[in-house]
């Protein structure tokens, strides 16, 4: 009894320990938990603000490099140097968006593992904690049944001894009163009976107890630390790659923005980029361009003395002399290739005050008019001849090239006709001399080959003799000036359509106001100009002939046509659906045929095609219909329709892809150009209202054909829709 009295105290004496080993271990994992969780939560809202940040550049310099091409703003050293500043933050942008893909696989990969955590922990929890429940509910009936064994115990005592507490030696129990030898055999019996109780739940307790010590707490106790340590390694691990990155990110961001010296193919700084820009050089650059945009110097103001003065006073020895002519100049204006401008019989220069349009592009004149008074040469138009060569007047040409002096007239404009005036049939001589000075003329009229006839103005004036000191030049210098002149005009533009009322002349013996004056030499007859075959045709050529040809893997009419639209027309509503201007797509075609690379058909410049976006967008569509062979080739147009048939959008994308990856390779490489440039176009869709779908339609029958079958229309627009949409899984973006 001594013994089991000693092992209930030792176990009374531990057993606020049993929890201590689980209980803890649980408490330090759930630590352990949680701080997995708040770091990944850290990790996604940086990823988020990286992602963010980085979203927000690459869109910024996207912008402002689409600005900077625009004409409102600077070129030369700075547009590069710009152009490579954004470059620089584009590449930023993207390291930017590969630290957040980063960080949110980290992010991802923490939440994992503290879900992983967080199911053990349970589970252990569990397991541990059910065997110290049952092991403390052990114990405390062990101590009940110790004590109602040591109340039955020392109640026995007492009877055994004697000592009742003044009892008569009867005790009273249900069947009547006891005797104290019967008291005492039933406690003792009660007391033999609670020992074997106690004793049994002792045993028990120690069987709980010893597996609770040697392998349930142990095993619990160790897998908690299992999963605590695998929990901390593995916050601490992603710890480590997040310093990694932060300092991949800021490695990355220092080389883009100065990179090492000494590496094949390196960029150039930022600050060598800026350091490039030259603002002396941009500026002298940008003011030669505008050289070709300079007007002619102008005559210099002359006194010249009214014929009203001369009748009352004499003539000054300085002054003009009566009946000069005077050559006015248009009212809009005209320009004339310098070639077709001479000095002699019938030939007559344009007005001084006429502004010449640039070399190699044509100047269409308005409807304008010209005022001429032919009258005998004054004194001081020599010198004012020998100044400026495209300078002179009607009136001092006609009086040195004529041996008699002809009456003065004056000569109005053709649209200052007075009410009462008729306006004159025709104003020139020969079956071919007509001229016409509106804009569908087909061109500048040619100056040089058209004699200037007097409108129904107002009547003659007398004749005044030449002053003494005038000479006029001899015959033969007519004659040879004469047969100086060209045979014909040459027209500006190869090809250009021929002047309406040159078709329709006057005839040779047609009288009226319209008819040359005496004095006047007439030119000669012109026939109409003959339109020239293609120098180097582009149209209705297969690329490959194109190629083979120019060396160009996209031909030049498709990547000038592509870059005035991604200058120009990505802000454009309806460009590639809207038509363009007829006569300007036929003009610009004509050209490309002639000479593709000719600086004129540079669409960096808006003013080579018009400032009409939607005609360049027509002129490129025109091309692709005019292939002979269309751009997805004839021999793979059925391989295109029966993919575009698979409902399954991969497998539809992967037999697109492996068609496409058989085209020629001159076709290859214009679908990839012609593909980038319309997926630019679909990012501004917002803008432009051109969706995939749009452009598809509109694309579809002109890149695979348009004289196949009907029914195959839908098919040819899913091809392209599908192209468009899987634009980068097909075509690398360089």
């Amino acid at each position: 009894m001594a013994a089991q009295h000693r092992v209930a105290s030792s176990i009374a004496g531990s057993s606020h320990s049993l929890q201590m080993g689980i209980s803890t271990m649980l408490n330090r994992l759930k630590q352990s938990i949680a701080s997995a969780k708040e770091f990944a939560l850290f990790l996604k809202r940086r990823a988020l603000l990286e992602d963010e940040h980085a979203q927000g550049l690459r869109k910024l310099c996207r912008m402002s490099q689409d600005s900077i091409h625009r004409t409102e703003h600077r070129g030369g050293s700075f547009a590069k140097a710009y152009e490579d500043m954004m470059a620089i933050h584009e590449r930023m942008a993207e390291n930017g968006m590969q630290f957040s893909t980063s960080l949110m696989q980290m992010h991802e990969d923490l939440v994992e593992l503290a879900a992983m955590a967080e199911k053990s922990r349970k589970g252990w929890k569990q397991s541990g904690l059910a065997a110290e429940t049952r092991v403390v509910d052990m114990e405390t009936a062990m101590r009940k049944s110790k004590s109602k064994y040591d109340s039955l115990a020392e109640e026995y005592e007492r009877v055994r001894t004697g000592d009742i507490g003044g009892a008569k030696g009867k005790v009273f129990g249900i069947r009547g009163p006891k005797s104290a030898e019967q008291h005492e055999q039933d406690l003792l019996r009660k007391v033999q009976t609670a020992d074997q109780d106690y004793y049994g739940k002792v045993q028990t307790y120690q069987t709980e107890r010893g597996e609770l010590l040697n392998r349930i707490r142990p095993e619990t106790v160790k897998a908690l630390q299992d999963i605590v340590r695998e929990c901390d390694s593995g916050m601490v691990l992603q710890m480590q790659k997040f310093a990694s990155f932060n300092e991949k990110l800021l490695l990355s961001n220092g080389l883009t923005i100065s990179p090492l010296k000494g590496q094949p193919g390196e960029a150039r700084s930022l600050r060598e980029c800026i350091a490039a820009i030259d603002n002396d050089r941009d500026l002298n650059d940008f003011l030669s361009s505008y050289h070709k945009h300079l007007p002619p110097k102008s005559a210099e103001p002359k006194y010249e003395r009214n014929r009203v003065l001369d009748t009352q006073q004499p003539i000054s020895p300085t002054g003009p002399p009566p009946g000069q002519g005077s050559f006015q100049s248009m009212s809009q204006p005209m320009s004339q290739p310098p070639s077709m401008s001479r000095a002699g019989p019938g030939n007559y220069a344009e007005s001084p005050t006429s502004p010449q349009g640039p070399p190699g592009h044509g100047y269409h004149p308005s409807s304008g008019s010209i005022s001429m008074i032919p009258g005998a040469q004054r004194p001081g138009s020599q010198p004012q001849l020998e100044r400026h060569e495209r300078s002179f007047s009607i009136g001092s040409l006609t009086s040195r090239h004529n041996n008699n002096p002809q009456p003065s007239q004056q000569f109005q404009p053709r649209n200052s006709l007075g009410p009462q005036q008729p306006v004159p049939s025709s104003r020139f001589n020969g079956p071919s001399n007509t001229f016409s000075s509106s804009q569908g003329s087909g061109g500048p009229p040619q100056l040089g080959a058209l004699p200037f006839q007097p409108s129904a103005g107002p009547p003659p004036l007398q004749p005044q003799p030449p002053p003494p000191q005038q000479q006029q030049p001899p015959p033969q210098f007519q004659q040879q000036q004469q047969q100086q002149q060209p045979p014909h005009p040459q027209p500006l533009v190869p090809g250009g359509p021929v002047n309406p009322l040159q078709q329709n002349p006057s005839g040779p013996n047609q009288q009226g106001p319209g008819m040359p004056r005496p004095g006047y030499a007439p030119a000669r007859q012109q026939t109409p100009p003959r339109t020239e075959p293609p120098a180097r045709p582009v149209f209705r050529v297969t690329l490959s002939e194109l190629y083979e040809r120019d060396q160009l893997a996209v031909p030049m009419v498709v990547y000038q046509c592509i870059q005035a639209v991604d200058l120009y027309g990505l802000g454009v509503e309806g460009i590639y659906r809207l038509s363009g201007s007829l006569p300007h797509v036929n003009k610009l075609k004509a050209m490309f045929d002639h000479d593709s690379s000719s600086p004129s058909l540079d669409f960096r410049n808006p003013e080579n095609f018009f400032h009409d976006v939607n005609s360049v967008a027509g002129l490129l569509k025109q091309f692709f219909r005019d292939l002979p062979d269309p751009l997805l080739t004839r021999e793979h147009y059925h391989s295109f329709i029966e993919a575009a048939k698979n409902d399954d959008e991969v497998l539809r994308r992967d037999s697109l892809h492996a068609i496409i990856n058989d085209l020629p390779d001159p076709n290859y490489a214009t679908l990839r150009a012609l593909t980038l440039h319309l997926h630019r176009v679909i990012e501004n869709s917002a803008v432009n209202r051109m969706s995939t779908q749009n452009l598809a339609i509109v694309f579809g029958p002109t890149l695979m054909g348009t004289d196949s079958n009907l029914a195959d229309s839908g098919f040819q627009s899913k091809v392209v829709e599908t192209i468009l949409q899987n634009t980068y899984q097909i075509f690398d973006d360089d």
